[in-house]
C-alpha cells in the first residue's frame, strides 16, 4: 500500500520506518529541510534501539523516502497519517495547531479519495475538527480515522510490530476495511484490531495513559507511607503485584514519571473534563504528587548534609525520563539538577543517551563525563535518577575509590538492601529503609 506520514517526531518516524518494513511504500514529510536532508542520507534523526537497522535496510529498499512537501505525500499516499506535535498549553490542553493547519492544507491540494489518520494523540473530538478543516477546501471525498499509537520510548520497533492491539476509530467501512488490511501484517499472531467510534477511539489513548500514571503514582504514595510506618515498598510490591486483578507492571516505585506522553496527556485530559464540567479529581492528585514526587530525594540530600549543599560535588547517574531513549522532556532529572544547582551544589553527570539533549538545555550549569565512574571521581554523593541497566551492577569497590565518601542516593530503588548494605555505602532510596554506615 501507499503510505504518506506526516511529520517526522518520534511517533512519526516509528510509524513510518515500520510500515515500509512490511512492504508498504512510504513518505514521510517534514518541514525541517535540514532534518529531511539527513534523513535521505541515512541519519537517524533519534535514538530508539532496533530503529536504525530498519530505517537504512528500507531507505536502501526504496520502500522509505523523505521529502518537504506535503504535495508530493498527499499525492502519494491512499492512507495519510497525522504524527504531528501536540504540545501541551498554558492551560494544560493538547495545542491542535499543527494538526489543524495540516488539514487545512489537506483540503486545499487533495485529489483523490484519502484515509486522513489520527496518529498523535489528540482529545476527544478532534477528528470532528479534523474533517471540518478539510471539508471548507475541498468536495473530494475522503475519511478521518482516529488511531492512536501505543508506543513505549525504548521499546517502540517491537510495539509496532507486534503490537498488544490496534484501536481503529471510524463510521466508515470504507476506510476501516483500508486499515484492516494495512495492519493485517501485524496481527498474525491473534492480537485484536479493536474497532469502535472515532472519540472513544480518541479518549482510549488518554484513559491508558492516564491510568498507568495514576497506577504509578499511587505505588508512590504507598512508597512514601512506607517510609513513615517502618514498611518495605518492596515487598509490598510483590505482594500487591501477584494479584491478577492488579498485575506486577508500573508497580516500581521513584522519583515519578516524566517523558512525552504521562504528563502531557494526564494534564490534557484533565483540562478536556473541565472544558465539559467535570471534575475529574484522581487526576488532580496524580499532578500533584508526581509534581513532588520528582524532588523526593532532596530532603534527603539536605538533611544528610546537615542542610548545607553549597560545594558539595554531586554525580548523577541517568537524565533521560527512563532507560534505552534519550527524551529529556519532563525528566525529573532535570528537577533534582535544579534544586541542587540552586542551592549551590556542583553537578556532574552522566547518561549513555541523553547527555546531549541536556547540554543544549542546560549549557555550562552542569558539567559532563564521558563514563559513569568518571562522572563519580571526587564526588560527595552520587544520585541515580535513571535505571539504565548499566547502572545495576557496578563496581561498589570502584566507586568507593572515586567518592568522597560512601554515598549513594538511589531515586529508582536499584539494589537491593540487603546487598548494598554488605558493601558498606550509606544509601537512601525510595519506600525502604535508609542504611546510615
Amino acid at each position: 500500500m501507499k503510505i504518506a506520514v506526516i511529520g517526522t517526531g518520534y511517533v512519526g518516524l516509528v510509524t513510518g520506518t515500520c510500515l515500509a518494513e512490511t512492504g508498504n511504500e512510504v513518505i514521510c514529510v517534514d518541514i525541517d529541510e535540514n532534518k529531511v536532508k539527513k534523513m535521505q542520507k541515512g541519519e537517524v534523526p533519534i535514538y530508539e534501539p532496533h530503529l536504525d537497522v530498519l530505517f537504512e535496510r528500507n531507505i536502501k529498499a526504496g520502500r522509505l523516502k523523505f521529502t518537504t512537501s506535503l504535495k508530493e505525500g498527499l499525492d502519494h499516499g491512499e492512507i495519510v497519517f497525522l504524527a504531528l506535535p501536540t504540545p501541551e498549553g498554558e492551560d494544560g490542553s493538547a495545542d491542535l495547531k499543527y494538526v489543524l493547519g495540516v488539514a487545512d492544507d489537506i483540503g486545499k491540494m487533495i485529489t483523490d479519495y484519502k484515509v486522513v489518520v489520527d496518529k498523535s494523540t489528540v482529545p476527544v473530538g478532534t477528528a470532528e475538527k479534523v474533517e471540518a478543516a478539510i471539508t471548507k477546501n475541498t468536495n473530494v471525498e475522503f475519511d478521518v480515522v482516529s488511531n492512536p499509537e501505543f508506543l513505549r520510548e525504548g521499546f517502540a520497533v517491537d510495539d509496532f510490530l507486534k503490537p498488544e492491539r490496534i484501536v481503529v476509530g471510524s463510521s466508515s467501512e470504507r476506510a476501516i476495511g483500508l486499515m484492516k488490511k494495512l495492519y493485517k501484517p501485524y496481527v498474525r499472531s491473534g492480537n485484536p484490531i479493536i474497532i469502535m467510534d472515532e472519540k472513544s477511539a480518541e479518549l482510549t489513548k488518554y484513559a491508558a495513559n492516564s491510568f498507568l500514571a495514576t497506577k504509578i503514582t499511587f505505588m508512590n504514595e504507598i512508597a512514601n507511607f512506607c517510609e513513615k510506618v517502618g514498611a518495605d515498598v518492596d515487598m509490598v510490591r510483590r505482594g500487591m503485584g501477584t494479584d491478577s486483578r492488579i498485575g506486577k507492571r508500573f508497580l516500581f516505585p521513584g522519583i515519578g514519571y516524566g517523558g512525552s506522553c504521562f504528563p502531557k496527556d494526564v494534564k490534557a485530559l484533565h483540562k478536556s473534563a473541565k472544558d465539559n464540567d467535570y471534575d475529574f479529581k484522581i487526576l488532580d492528585a496524580v499532578v500533584n504528587v508526581n509534581q513532588t514526587q520528582k524532588t523526593a530525594l532532596f530532603p534527603k540530600m539536605l538533611e544528610h548534609f546537615d542542610g548545607d549543599l553549597k560545594d558539595k560535588n554531586i554525580a548523577i547517574w541517568g537524565l533521560a525520563f527512563k532507560p534505552e531513549t534519550d527524551d529529556i522532556r519532563e525528566a525529573p532529572s532535570l528537577y533534582m539538577i535544579e534544586e541542587l544547582v540552586n542551592a549551590g551544589a556542583k553537578v556532574t553527570a552522566f547518561d549513555p543517551e541523553a547527555m546531549d539533549n541536556v547540554e543544549r538545555l542546560l549549557g555550562d550549569k552542569i558539567a559532563f563525563a564521558k563514563s559513569m565512574y568518571e562522572a563519580t571521581e571526587g564526588a560527595d554523593a552520587l544520585l541515580i535518577c535513571t535505571e539504565w541497566s548499566i547502572f545495576r551492577t557496578p563496581s561498589f569497590k570502584k566507586l568507593k575509590e572515586n567518592l568522597n565518601d560512601p554515598l549513594i542516593f538511589d531515586g529508582r530503588n536499584l539494589y537491593d538492601l540487603e546487598d548494598i548494605s554488605k558493601e558498606d555505602f550509606t544509601y537512601y532510596s525510595i519506600g525502604r529503609k535508609d542504611i546510615i554506615t
